[in-house]
C-alpha cells in the first residue's frame, strides 16, 4: 500500500464499499471542512483494471464532499488516496466495514450483506469477529437476518418493525413469515408483535429453557432456538412437562424429606392467591405450595395454611356452614373481568376527558396499581389470555398505544408506555411531552390511563357505566366462553335472551352441552337459526348483572373451578356434543 494524491475524476466508488447502495448524500456535514482544509484522510482505494482508474472501498463521503466543492470551484481537484493491491475483495470489504462501523453506525440489515459478502470471500465468522473486534454472537445474530423473507428485512431496515418482532420472525418458518407479513399488509386484520407474536408463533405454548428443573440433557427432542441466539424454547411441550412433573415430583419428596408434612402441588396455570392463606410456621400446620406456572416456572411458597382452616385451628366453635355455591367460577369471572376491561379501555380512547378525571381520581384516592404499574392481563387459563390478545378490543388498544409511543419518539416494541424500559429520563421526556400541542398531550391520557386500569376493579364499572358502553361492539363470544360455562341454569337464561322464551322452556331439561350448541347456533345463525348479533351475558354489560338473582349486586361472588354445587345450581357437562337434538 502507498500515498498517492489522485485526481477526482480517476475515482470512483467501488462495489465493495458497503455503503454504496446508500442513494442519500449524507455528506454535508463534511463540506465546511474539506472547503476550508481540504480532504485530512486519505481515501482508501484499489484499482480497477481501467487504466489511470480507481475504486473507492473506503472514504465515499470524503470523495463525495470533495466533489460538491470542487464543482464550487473552491478546493484543489485532486485528493490523497492509499493504494490498496488490486484483487482482494475480501480485505476490501473489511477496510470498507471497519472504516464505517468505527465512524458511523451501519444499519444491522447492511452489515449482514457485508458480512455475507465476507463469508462468500472465503471469511469464517471466528475471522469476521476478530477483523471487526466483535462478540462472535453478535456476528451470528446479524447472519441470521438471513433466515428472514426480504420484505421483512427490509420492514426492518426502514425502521417500520421493531427489533423484539424480528428477533420472534427469525423463528418462524418460511410459511409464518409469508402468513405475517399477509396480516401486515392487510387493512382488516392485526399483526401480532412483540410478545403478542412470540404467542401467536408458538400457539400460546412457547416454554423458555430456562424453567426446567431437570438437566437439559435428559430432553432428547429439538430446542428452537432464538436465531439472534438470546432465548430458545422447547419444541416437544409434552416431553418437557413429561421430565419437569418429574422434577416437580422430586422437589416435593425433598420438601417432606426436610420435615414438612404436607407439600401440595397446584395444577400448572392455577393461581396461588396469598390472601386467601395464612403465613404458618411448619410446627404449626405450616404447608408448602409448588406453584407451577402454564409455561413452566415452578416456585414454592412454604409456611401457609387457608384461612379458613387458621380459623378452625385458632378457635373451637367448630365450622360454619359451607357458602352457597355462586353462579361464576373464578376462571369465568377473571375471563368476563379481562374482556370487560379490554372493551373500556378500547372506548377510552375517544374520551381522553373521562381519562383525565379518572387518571385524577386515581392519584388522590389511590389504587391497588399505582407504584405506579401496569394491569398485566394475566389469567389463570392461557386460553383466556389467547382471547383476550387476540380481541378486537385489545387491537384496538395497541394500535392507540403504537400511536401514542410514536408522538414521544419511543420505540414500538410491543412493550407498555408507563414504566417502558424504552423510557428516557424524565427531562428529555419532558422535553419531548413540551413539542406536542395541548390535544397531543391530552390523547397520550387515555392510554396511561388504560394501562394503569386494574381489571375487575370498580374504576371498570365505573367507566363503562358512564360511556354507556356496549360491549358487544368490540366482543363476541368464542370458544374460550363456552368452555368456562359451567352453570346450567344460567344458560338456560341466556338462551331464553337469544333464542326467546318458547326455545328456552322447550329445552328446559336438555344438558348444558345441548344448550351451548343451540346458544352457539343463535349466535352464529346455524341450523336455521335466526343470527343474533351483538349479544353479550349480563355479566359483561354495564352495568354487570346476575342470571340467577336480577336484584343481586354487580359484583358477583366466585368459587374455585372444583367448588361444591348447591341445590339450586347445576355444573354443566365438560365435553362438547357429538350430535344434539334441538327442540323449539
Amino acid at each position: 500500500m502507498h500515498l498517492e494524491h489522485i485526481e477526482l475524476s480517476k475515482l470512483v466508488i467501488s462495489p465493495a464499499n458497503m455503503r454504496v447502495k446508500h442513494k442519500k448524500r449524507d455528506f454535508a456535514d463534511l463540506i465546511p471542512s474539506v472547503r476550508a482544509r481540504g480532504v485530512l484522510v486519505p481515501l482508501l482505494v484499489r484499482p480497477n483494471g481501467e487504466p489511470d482508474k480507481y475504486e473507492i472501498v473506503a472514504g465515499r463521503r470524503r470523495f463525495l464532499a470533495a466533489s460538491a466543492v470542487a464543482e464550487a470551484g473552491s478546493a484543489p481537484t485532486t485528493v490523497p488516496c492509499a493504494i490498496m493491491e488490486p484483487g482482494d475483495d475480501a480485505a476490501a470489504l473489511e477496510a470498507s466495514l471497519i472504516e464505517n462501523l468505527a465512524r458511523l453506525d451501519a444499519d444491522e440489515v447492511t452489515q449482514w450483506e457485508t458480512f455475507v459478502r465476507l463469508m462468500k470471500e472465503g471469511r469464517g465468522v471466528e475471522d469476521i469477529a476478530a477483523t471487526f473486534g466483535l462478540d462472535e454472537r453478535v456476528v451470528r445474530r446479524v447472519l441470521a437476518l438471513g433466515n428472514l423473507h426480504p420484505r421483512i428485512r427490509a420492514l426492518y431496515r426502514t425502521e417500520q418493525i421493531d427489533v423484539a418482532t424480528v428477533r420472534h420472525l427469525t423463528m418462524a418458518t418460511s410459511a409464518q413469515q409469508r402468513e405475517w407479513l399477509a396480516l401486515y399488509d392487510s387493512n382488516d386484520s392485526y399483526a401480532p408483535t412483540g410478545r403478542v407474536l412470540k404467542e401467536w408463533l408458538f400457539g400460546g405454548s412457547a416454554i423458555k429453557t430456562s424453567v426446567a428443573l431437570f438437566d437439559l440433557a435428559e430432553y432428547t427432542a429439538p430446542i428452537i432456538a432464538d436465531l439472534f441466539d438470546e432465548h430458545s424454547n422447547f419444541a416437544d411441550t409434552a416431553l418437557f412437562w413429561s421430565l419437569q412433573t418429574k422434577a416437580i415430583e422430586a422437589k416435593r419428596e425433598a420438601y417432606q424429606a426436610d420435615g414438612w408434612e404436607d407439600v401440595v402441588v397446584l395444577e400448572p396455570g392455577q393461581f396461588f392467591e396469598s390472601w386467601k392463606y395464612e403465613k404458618r410456621a411448619r410446627t404449626k400446620g405450616g404447608r408448602v405450595y409448588i406453584v407451577v406456572s402454564g409455561q413452566g416456572e415452578v416456585e414454592a411458597r412454604e409456611g401457609f395454611i387457608p384461612r379458613g382452616e387458621a380459623e378452625k385451628r385458632d378457635t373451637s366453635d367448630g365450622a360454619s356452614p359451607a357458602p352457597p355455591r355462586p353462579e361464576l367460577t373464578a376462571p369465568l369471572r377473571r375471563y368476563v373481568d379481562l374482556h370487560r376491561h379490554a372493551v373500556v379501555r378500547a372506548r377510552l380512547l375517544g374520551h381522553p376527558s373521562v381519562a383525565l378525571r379518572m387518571l385524577l381520581a386515581h392519584v388522590i384516592s389511590g389504587s391497588p396499581l399505582w407504584s405506579v404499574r401496569c394491569e398485566t392481563q394475566r389469567a389463570d387459563k392461557p386460553e383466556t389470555e389467547q382471547s383476550v390478545h387476540a380481541s378486537r378490543a385489545q387491537a384496538a388498544f395497541d394500535q392507540g398505544r403504537a400511536a401514542a409511543l410514536e408522538k414521544l419518539g419511543l420505540d414500538r416494541d410491543g412493550s407498555s408506555l408507563v414504566g417502558a424500559r424504552a423510557i428516557p429520563s424524565l427531562d428529555i421526556l419532558f422535553e419531548a411531552l413540551t413539542n406536542l400541542t395541548d390535544e397531543e398531550v391530552i390523547s397520550l391520557l387515555p392510554i396511561v390511563m388504560g394501562e394503569t386500569l386494574e381489571a375487575g376493579s370498580e374504576a371498570v364499572d365505573v367507566i363503562g357505566s358512564r360511556l354507556m358502553i356496549d360491549p358487544g361492539e368490540l366482543w363476541a363470544a368464542d370458544e374460550a366462553f363456552f368452555a368456562l360455562l359451567r352453570d346450567r341454569k344460567a344458560l338456560s337464561a341466556m338462551l331464553d335472551e337469544v333464542a326467546g322464551p318458547e326455545v328456552a322452556q322447550g329445552n328446559s331439561d336438555a344438558t348444558g352441552k345441548v344448550l351451548k350448541a343451540i346458544l352457539r347456533d343463535c349466535l352464529d345463525g346455524l341450523n336455521g337459526r335466526s343470527k343474533v348479533e351483538g349479544w353479550v351475558p349480563r355479566w359483561m354489560r354495564f352495568p354487570a348483572a346476575s342470571y340467577l338473582d336480577p336484584e343481586a349486586p354487580a359484583e358477583l361472588a366466585v368459587t374455585s373451578e372444583t367448588g361444591v354445587s348447591d341445590a339450586t345450581s347445576e355444573t354443566v357437562d365438560q365435553a362438547e356434543p357429538q350430535t344434539t337434538e334441538l327442540s323449539d
